[in-house]
Protein backbone atom coordinates (compact mmCIF):
# COMPACT_ATOMS: atom_id res chain seq x y z
CA UNK A 1 0.00 0.00 0.00
CA UNK A 2 1.32 3.55 -0.78
CA UNK A 3 1.83 5.63 1.94
CA UNK A 4 0.91 9.75 0.97
CA UNK A 5 3.69 12.38 2.23
CA UNK A 6 2.37 16.00 1.66
CA UNK A 7 5.54 18.28 1.96
CA UNK A 8 5.76 22.00 2.03
CA UNK A 9 8.49 23.75 0.17
CA UNK A 10 9.41 27.14 1.44
CA UNK A 11 11.75 30.00 1.09
CA UNK A 12 12.78 33.15 0.07
CA UNK A 13 11.92 33.69 -3.67
CA UNK A 14 14.82 32.93 -6.21
CA UNK A 15 16.70 30.19 -3.67
CA UNK A 16 15.63 27.49 -5.84
CA UNK A 17 12.21 25.52 -4.53
CA UNK A 18 10.96 25.79 -8.32
CA UNK A 19 14.39 24.12 -9.29
CA UNK A 20 14.38 21.47 -6.78
CA UNK A 21 10.84 20.43 -6.63
CA UNK A 22 10.17 20.35 -10.66
CA UNK A 23 14.25 18.57 -10.22
CA UNK A 24 12.76 15.91 -8.14
CA UNK A 25 9.43 15.12 -9.68
CA UNK A 26 10.00 15.65 -13.56
CA UNK A 27 13.85 15.59 -13.82
CA UNK A 28 13.86 18.75 -15.48
CA UNK A 29 16.02 21.63 -14.58
CA UNK A 30 15.12 25.30 -14.92
CA UNK A 31 17.97 27.79 -15.17
CA UNK A 32 15.55 30.93 -15.02
CA UNK A 33 13.97 32.20 -12.07
CA UNK A 34 10.28 32.77 -12.80
CA UNK A 35 8.22 33.40 -9.48
CA UNK A 36 5.84 30.68 -7.83
CA UNK A 37 2.42 31.52 -6.03
CA UNK A 38 1.35 27.77 -5.79
CA UNK A 39 2.23 24.32 -7.68
CA UNK A 40 2.17 20.95 -6.56
CA UNK A 41 3.52 17.91 -8.10
CA UNK A 42 3.85 14.34 -7.50
CA UNK A 43 6.24 12.06 -7.36
CA UNK A 44 6.11 8.03 -6.73
CA UNK A 45 9.07 6.65 -4.77
CA UNK A 46 10.46 3.62 -2.79
CA UNK A 47 12.06 4.68 0.73
CA UNK A 48 13.96 2.56 2.71
CA UNK A 49 11.45 -0.36 0.64
CA UNK A 50 7.90 1.31 1.08
CA UNK A 51 5.98 3.07 -1.53
CA UNK A 52 5.54 6.64 -1.10
CA UNK A 53 3.24 9.61 -2.88
CA UNK A 54 5.01 12.64 -2.16
CA UNK A 55 2.95 15.28 -2.54
CA UNK A 56 4.88 18.03 -2.81
CA UNK A 57 3.79 22.05 -2.51
CA UNK A 58 5.97 24.17 -4.28
CA UNK A 59 5.20 27.87 -2.63
CA UNK A 60 5.84 31.31 -3.13
CA UNK A 61 8.92 33.28 -1.33
CA UNK A 62 7.50 37.22 -1.67
CA UNK A 63 6.19 38.75 1.02
CA UNK A 64 3.14 39.40 -0.57
CA UNK A 65 2.13 35.76 -0.64
CA UNK A 66 2.23 35.99 3.69
CA UNK A 67 -0.99 35.17 4.14
CA UNK A 68 -1.50 32.53 2.15
CA UNK A 69 1.60 30.80 3.56
CA UNK A 70 -0.58 29.77 6.45
CA UNK A 71 -2.91 28.11 4.67
CA UNK A 72 -0.07 25.73 2.69
CA UNK A 73 1.39 25.30 6.16
CA UNK A 74 -2.00 23.70 7.57
CA UNK A 75 -1.71 21.38 4.75
CA UNK A 76 1.80 20.38 5.44
CA UNK A 77 2.74 16.94 7.22
CA UNK A 78 6.39 17.91 6.52
CA UNK A 79 8.15 20.98 5.57
CA UNK A 80 11.80 21.82 3.41
CA UNK A 81 12.80 25.18 4.33
CA UNK A 82 15.50 26.23 1.58
CA UNK A 83 17.89 29.21 1.28
CA UNK A 84 20.75 29.67 -1.74
CA UNK A 85 24.15 29.17 -0.14
CA UNK A 86 25.07 32.10 -2.22
CA UNK A 87 22.84 34.59 -0.52
CA UNK A 88 23.15 35.26 3.25
CA UNK A 89 19.92 37.21 3.01
CA UNK A 90 17.96 34.14 2.22
CA UNK A 91 19.95 32.00 4.93
CA UNK A 92 19.02 34.93 7.66
CA UNK A 93 15.09 34.31 6.65
CA UNK A 94 14.99 30.99 7.61
CA UNK A 95 14.03 31.07 11.05
CA UNK A 96 11.41 33.47 9.84
CA UNK A 97 9.63 30.62 7.97
CA UNK A 98 10.31 27.88 11.02
CA UNK A 99 8.96 30.13 13.41
CA UNK A 100 6.14 30.27 11.25
CA UNK A 101 5.76 26.99 10.88
CA UNK A 102 5.63 25.88 14.64
CA UNK A 103 3.18 28.99 15.37
CA UNK A 104 0.63 27.49 12.41
CA UNK A 105 1.27 23.86 13.39
CA UNK A 106 0.83 24.66 17.24
CA UNK A 107 4.00 22.19 18.00
CA UNK A 108 8.18 22.71 17.74
CA UNK A 109 8.11 19.34 16.96
CA UNK A 110 6.87 19.55 13.13
CA UNK A 111 8.97 17.17 10.37
CA UNK A 112 11.69 20.20 9.11
CA UNK A 113 14.48 19.83 6.66
CA UNK A 114 16.51 22.80 6.53
CA UNK A 115 18.24 22.95 2.45
CA UNK A 116 21.30 25.09 1.74
CA UNK A 117 20.71 24.75 -2.06
CA UNK A 118 22.83 25.58 -5.45
CA UNK A 119 26.30 23.92 -3.79
CA UNK A 120 27.62 24.03 -7.48
CA UNK A 121 28.14 27.32 -7.35
CA UNK A 122 31.24 27.35 -5.37
CA UNK A 123 32.45 30.36 -6.18
CA UNK A 124 29.55 32.69 -4.93
CA UNK A 125 29.09 30.81 -1.81
CA UNK A 126 28.25 33.56 1.09
CA UNK A 127 26.84 30.39 3.82
CA UNK A 128 29.44 28.15 5.10
CA UNK A 129 27.82 24.09 5.36
CA UNK A 130 29.46 24.87 9.52
CA UNK A 131 26.26 27.57 9.59
CA UNK A 132 24.00 25.79 8.21
CA UNK A 133 24.95 22.53 10.53
CA UNK A 134 24.69 24.50 13.53
CA UNK A 135 21.52 26.97 12.30
CA UNK A 136 19.87 23.11 12.01
CA UNK A 137 21.06 22.48 15.56
CA UNK A 138 19.74 25.88 17.36
CA UNK A 139 16.50 25.66 15.84
CA UNK A 140 16.06 22.01 17.06
CA UNK A 141 14.24 18.92 15.47
CA UNK A 142 15.50 19.89 12.32
CA UNK A 143 17.59 17.92 9.67
CA UNK A 144 20.42 19.46 7.64
CA UNK A 145 21.00 18.49 3.46
CA UNK A 146 22.88 20.73 1.20
CA UNK A 147 21.83 20.21 -2.08
CA UNK A 148 22.13 21.19 -6.13
CA UNK A 149 19.24 21.48 -7.66
CA UNK A 150 21.56 21.50 -10.99
CA UNK A 151 23.91 18.46 -10.17
CA UNK A 152 20.94 16.24 -7.66
CA UNK A 153 23.62 16.26 -5.67
CA UNK A 154 21.54 15.16 -2.40
CA UNK A 155 18.11 15.79 -4.26
CA UNK A 156 16.24 13.12 -3.13
CA UNK A 157 18.39 12.88 0.21
CA UNK A 158 16.82 16.13 0.98
CA UNK A 159 12.48 15.07 0.62
CA UNK A 160 13.30 11.10 1.44
CA UNK A 161 14.72 13.10 5.07
CA UNK A 162 11.26 14.80 5.20
CA UNK A 163 9.45 11.51 4.29
CA UNK A 164 11.64 9.46 7.14
CA UNK A 165 10.74 12.00 9.86
CA UNK A 166 7.16 12.08 9.16
CA UNK A 167 6.87 8.14 9.37
CA UNK A 168 9.48 8.31 12.34
CA UNK A 169 6.99 10.95 14.27
CA UNK A 170 4.38 8.07 13.35
CA UNK A 171 6.23 4.99 14.09
CA UNK A 172 6.18 3.76 10.44
CA UNK A 173 8.25 1.43 8.22
CA UNK A 174 10.49 4.39 6.61
CA UNK A 175 11.91 5.33 9.67
CA UNK A 176 15.35 4.95 10.08
CA UNK A 177 16.66 3.09 13.42
CA UNK A 178 17.73 6.36 15.79
CA UNK A 179 20.82 5.67 17.30
CA UNK A 180 19.91 5.84 21.22
CA UNK A 181 21.47 8.72 23.00
CA UNK A 182 20.72 10.72 26.15
CA UNK A 183 19.72 13.86 24.93
CA UNK A 184 16.91 16.27 26.42
CA UNK A 185 14.35 17.18 23.93
CA UNK A 186 15.37 20.46 22.01
CA UNK A 187 13.31 23.27 21.68
CA UNK A 188 13.02 26.39 19.50
CA UNK A 189 13.78 29.41 21.01
CA UNK A 190 10.98 32.19 19.97
CA UNK A 191 12.69 35.88 19.93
Amino acid sequence: MTTNVKIVVLGDGGVGKTALTLRLSLNFFVETYDPTIEDSYRKQAIIDGQPYMLEILDTAGQEEYTALRDQWIREGEAFLIVYSVTSRASFDRVEKFRTQVARVKDSDTVPVVLVGNKIDRVHEREVETRHGEQLAQRLGGCAFVETSAKTRENLEEAFFTAVRMVERQKGGSAAKPVRKQKRSPRKCTLL
